[in-house]
């Protein structure tokens, strides 16, 4: 009868004490040292059964592997924005034939560059050194942006982004940032036409995409900053007095 092979079970019951019977001799002990020598450095066993179970393939079922782990927490797919989706922007009501054209623009612009480096509207106003006492007191609220000189009021239909203003010490200060439909060229001729007729002044100035229109009126200023974005204009008012 031909000699049965070991198997880990039997390896083990060898080694164990009362799992029966003692090695009958040396070579005995010999085959099993070299069995588990074999198992321990990584060498094939001769337990088919055994060799098969750790050197086989493990077997994965492609239409499960979506569904492992359904209720794990996961990272989503892609980061998260802190984006608010702009409300679509209401079409522009003004009739361009109750405008009057602004003056050519001159291309020397030291506004429009120092403003490329204001990131916030508030220090866009500080640009102007007679502007700096009302800044430490500033107020934001979307109130300020009904609370501009009529003439100076933001453009009809527009959205009103940000607001700010300074009542104390005779400011009547108000800055304000609003988007609309409206062409750049089109907002620089409302408020030309608002501004003139109101008896402001105005200069007109360009650098690249941006303009800039500002003028005064005895104590009283204003700057309309214009830049073109997505098909409408940003728009950034800066009131003092009036």
């Amino acid at each position: 009868m031909a000699k049965m092979r070991p198997t880990l079970i039997s390896l083990a019951c060898l080694l164990i004490a009362g799992c029966g019977g003692k090695p009958d001799d040396d070579a005995q002990l010999n085959a099993l040292d070299n069995e588990l020598a074999a198992m321990n450095d990584g060498s094939p066993t001769r337990d088919p059964q055994l060799r098969e179970a750790l050197a086989g393939q493990i077997m994965v079922d492609p239409g499960l592997t979506q569904s492992a782990n359904a209720n794990a927490v996961r990272p989503p797919n892609r980061p998260p924005s802190d984006q608010v989706p702009s409300m679509p922007l209401p079409v522009d009501p003004v009739d361009p034939r109750t405008l009057k054209s602004a003056p050519a623009a001159s291309r020397d612009c030291p506004e429009c560059r120092a403003s490329a480096g204001a990131y916030t509207l508030a220090a866009k106003a500080g640009q102007q050194a007679a502007n700096a006492a009302c800044l430490s007191g500033l107020r934001y609220s979307a109130g300020w942006a009904q609370r501009l000189p009529q003439a100076l009021a933001p453009y009809p239909g527009a959205q009103v982004a940000e607001a700010a203003g300074n009542d104390a010490n005779n400011c009547a200060f108000r800055i304000v940032s609003l988007r609309t439909a409206a062409p750049v060229a089109k907002v620089i001729d409302y408020y030309y036409t608002q501004a003139s007729r109101a008896g402001y002044s105005a200069e007109h100035k360009m650098d690249g995409a941006q303009h800039v229109l500002g003028g005064t009126r005895g104590e009283a200023a204003y700057m309309v900053y214009a830049t073109p974005r997505d098909g409408g204009t940003d728009v950034d008012l800066v009131v003092k007095g009036g």
